[in-house]
């Protein structure tokens, strides 16, 4: 089903309420004169970068245009992003091969933005369509095995997904590979980086919206939307990373809302298990615009160890899935001592007409869950979940304030801003979740934080229903 629907939020950013700003290749801002209404005036500070490094500060509400060239914090070196910053991404690449822009962390980089007043990191406003979700305009924030820390906070970003090329600084670091690879949203590669992304929006993407390969991460309280064009997860980890990962809405990603995995698993290197704790999700549409039966909501393979619980599945293509059970390998199934229970998975009435669902018979999310799936180990897995007992069964529709289960089409990608995915009361998503407080259940960085730009960050601790929203 084509979605027709335009993106709004950010997009109507008016220019007219843009303050001045700083831009500076050292860590100290340029200084601009004052107004006489700073909050409010007249006309914006707007600055094309005229260099391939940046550090220093971006001031509130400054405009940031990157153009023919790919941008890097120096290691040593950070750069703050303050509120309402606006960073356009010109589309036309670099060089004569317009390879999409790479936006390199070998510092640290804050993205400070508000509620109110949020940063952005896109292209041109009129490049902003439903046309260009996959379009892979840029190439997106590229966080090295040098990014000491990175925060993300109340930011979006856009139109990711620049193709990677020979001349790709991700390609020349022996990050991605040419030819193959597609720049996810957030990429982290420090085992020991410490990595915050909280309040944010990560949306239309030609690959994942963060791909983790290494560091300490959090990442709640931010909406994932229309990621992924023939592959792609919304979070995905690899091994040397230890993450918590709570309270986020997962809007149509392609294949999973998680991938987990000990993929490059090396503990002299240094390069250890990977370590998840995922609680507290909501994930919608997963898996639908993927071919074949890779996917669907969750997968966790290659020795990960994790804890999935209180996470709400709707309308997903499958259940969590796991290749093998009882066989811990970095080339097989997850950790033993994993916990993948205590999840809900509702099922609208809403069905594919794709000719691979017609053929596998997974027509509706129903059909998903409950056909037999070599994936799927029921003897060890969701044990206690809560599973829909037939497509649109009233006993398991969450009662969402604004979402129609029975009428979204599955391979819809655009997220209406007027759905509202809190509940109602009485909603059967408030009873039935994990309440206890076993040690392997509790948050990672919930009592000692992480400490992001002299700052501690703490993980929300898990709530006793599921999802990520309660009642408003």
């Amino acid at each position: 089903m084509r979605t027709t629907c335009i993106l709004a939020g950010c997009m109507a950013i008016a220019l007219s309420s843009l303050s001045f700003a700083s831009c500076s290749d050292d860590d100290d801002p340029i200084d601009n004169p004052t107004p006489e209404n700073p909050s409010k005036p007249e006309t914006p500070t707007e600055i094309t970068l005229g260099s391939d490094t940046v550090s220093g500060v971006w001031g509130k509400n400054s405009i940031i245009k990157v153009s023919g060239r790919h941008i890097t914090v120096p290691e040593g070196k950070s750069l703050t992003i303050e509120e309402g910053v606006t960073v356009i991404f010109d589309d036309n690449g670099v060089g004569a091969s317009h390879t999409p822009i790479e936006f390199i962390v070998d510092g640290s980089l804050y993205c400070k933005g508000t509620a109110e007043n949020p940063v952005l990191l896109s292209v041109d406003e009129s490049k902003r369509t439903a046309d260009n979700a996959f379009g892979g305009l840029w190439g997106g924030i590229v966080a090295t095995e040098k990014c000491p820390e990175m925060l993300i906070d109340h930011t979006i970003i856009e139109y990711t997904g620049g193709a990677v090329s020979q001349d790709s600084p991700s390609a020349l670091k022996g990050i991605y590979t040419p030819g193959e690879d597609f720049d996810p949203h957030i990429t982290t590669n420090n085992v020991n980086g410490r990595y915050v992304v909280t309040n944010s929006t990560l949306r239309y993407g030609v690959s994942d919206a963060i791909y983790m390969m290494g560091g300490q991460g959090i990442i709640q309280h931010n909406t994932f939307t229309g990621i992924g064009e023939t592959g792609g997860e919304a979070i995905n980890v690899k091994a040397g990373c230890k993450v918590d990962a709570a309270f986020n809405l997962m809007f149509s990603p392609n294949t999973n809302g998680f991938k987990l995995s000990s993929s490059g698993q090396n503990d002299e290197a240094g390069r250890k298990q990977a370590l998840v704790r995922a609680y507290n999700n909501t994930i919608v549409n997963a898996g639908w615009r993927r071919d074949g039966v890779k996917g669907g909501s969750i997968y966790v393979e290659k020795n990960a160890l994790v804890s999935l619980f209180n996470n709400l599945m709707v309308n997903c293509k499958y259940k969590a899935q796991t290749p093998k059970w009882g066989q811990p390998a970095i080339d097989a199934g997850c950790a033993t001592e994993s916990v993948i229970d205590y999840n809900f998975y509702a099922a609208g009435t809403v069905s594919s007409d794709l000719p691979q669902d017609v053929e596998e018979g997974t027509l509706n999310s129903y059909l998903g869950y409950t056909l037999p799936n070599k994936n799927v180990f029921a003897d060890y897995v969701d044990l206690h979940s809560i599973v829909a007992a037939s497509a649109g069964d009233a006993a398991t529709n969450p009662q969402f304030v604004n979402f129609d289960l029975n009428a979204v089409a599955l391979t819809a990608f655009v997220l209406n801003d007027a759905w509202d995915f809190h509940v109602l009361p009485g909603s059967p998503v408030l009873q039935g979740a994990y309440s206890g407080n076993d040690s392997n259940m509790q948050p990672y960085f919930g009592t000692t934080g992480l400490n992001v730009g002299g700052q501690a960050y703490t993980t929300d601790m898990p709530a006793a229903r599921f999802g990520a929203y309660g009642t408003n």
